[in-house]
Parts: C-alpha cells; structure tokens; sequence
C-alpha cells in the first residue's frame, strides 16, 4: 500500500513513480548519508561509506541508484540547485550589490553546499585557452582541499568531461554561473568588488571556506573566519 503519497523520483532523474513510506524513509536516509560521506571524503568514497552511514545494506543504496554515477549526480545536482537559489533569493532581497554578494556566500558557506560542488562548476585554468592539464590536476580533488595552480588572478572556468559529478546537467550548471554572475556584475558596477574578480573566484570562497572538521562547532567557527578574511580580500580598496 503506498502511504500518504510518497514519491519516488526515477534513477535518471526522470518521472515519478509511487513509493512505500518505510523505502521514502530508506531513500532520504541515503541521500542524507551521501550527503554527509561525499562532503567529507569527496565524490571517489565508496557506495559501502554511503550504506554504512544511513545504516542500510549496500544492497538498497543500489536498488534506489543503480550505478554510484547517478547517486553522485543527483547529489551533484542537488546542491547545484540549492546554491542557485540561495544567489536568487540575495539577489531579490538585498538591495545593496555588497550585501547581496555577501549575503549569498554566507549563506552558502554555512549551508557546507561548497563541499558538493560538481567539479564542472569548480574547476578553473590558469593557462592558454589549449591546455587542459590545469583543469585536469582538479579531477579527482576533494573540495575542500582544490589544488591551485600559483599563476595570477586570470581565473576562468573550465568545463570538462570525465567524471561522474561533471556529467550534472548543465542547464543547472549554467543557471547557477548566470545568477552568481550578475552578483558578481553589480558589486563590481557599484565599484565594492575588486575588478580582476570573477564568478570562478567567488565559487572557489564558496568550496573553501567549507572545511570538513570532525567537531561542527569547531567547523562553524572555522568557517565564519576564513569567510571574514576572504570576504577582505574581495571587496575593492582605493588605489587598488
């Protein structure tokens, strides 16, 4: 019998089919659970992490997403989202371009969405337009610790195929850049954000300023302070 409408969403993202209430239990439990494990050890932790957090077998997780590609997508996707309407409802609600862009990352930081990114979206390069190595050092980094390359400020995104969170679809990736684009476009226009800073930058604060600490005090003050400290090195100075 289903009970009071539970829904479950296809492997693929597509329709919806009916769900007995104790497998939506058992479906949230594994979102919840894949959640937490691919923030703390990245997208490459094993299916086995995911199952022995939400206290199933492996065998359910599997049932529920049949490959660890389309638990690590909707994940992915997900969190994508999520930050997309955070940047909409500071874009909407702050009338002030600094508040607005300050606002989105605090609330994003807090949120720990920076640990979930798909690396599509945080990936940057730092050489000529031709070279992928730049991008491909980031493929199969943890968020939390995104190797950077020391060239200058000439950050850019680079999007590249090959593993399982790059394959989000890019309507979401590409909603997500426009609106923290235009964040981006008005703190810069009313002359508060440092010129040479770009939407890569500003997604790069988001995945950083997330560590991963053991004690969630601990990691809401950590979090707190290194986004002080970068949200300074953000804002526009004179003579700058």
């Amino acid at each position: 019998m289903v009970g009071d409408g539970a829904i479950r969403r296809g492997a693929d993202g597509g329709g919806t089919t009916p769900l007995r209430v104790d497998a939506q239990r058992n479906l949230e439990h594994v979102l919840r659970a894949a959640r937490e494990v691919f923030g703390e050890l990245g997208y490459g932790a094993p299916m086995e992490d995911v199952a022995r957090r939400a206290r199933v077998g492996v065998g359910t997780v599997y049932r529920r997403f049949p490959s660890k590609d389309v638990l690590v997508r909707r994940i992915a996707e997900e969190e994508t989202a999520r930050l997309t309407d955070q940047a909409r409802t500071a874009l909407g609600q702050e009338d002030e371009p600094w508040s607005a862009l300050s606002r989105f990352l605090r609330t994003s930081v807090a949120s720990g969405a920076g640990r979930l990114l798909p690396p599509q979206v945080l990936r940057v390069g730092v050489a000529d337009e031709g070279d992928e190595s730049a991008a491909d050092e980031f493929a199969d980094a943890r968020v939390p610790q995104q190797r950077q390359s020391a060239a200058g400020p000439d950050l850019r995104l680079v999007e590249q195929r090959g593993t399982s969170a790059d394959e989000v679809d890019d309507s979401g990736a590409a909603a997500l850049l426009e609106v923290v684009g235009r964040l981006v476009e008005r703190a810069r226009a009313a002359g508060e954000l440092r010129g040479d800073v770009t939407v890569s930058d500003v997604l790069l604060v988001i995945a950083t300023a997330a560590p991963s600490l053991p004690d969630a005090a601990q990691q809401a003050a950590a979090s707190a302070r290194l986004l002080d400290i970068l949200l300074e090195g953000l804002r526009s100075r004179p003579g700058r």
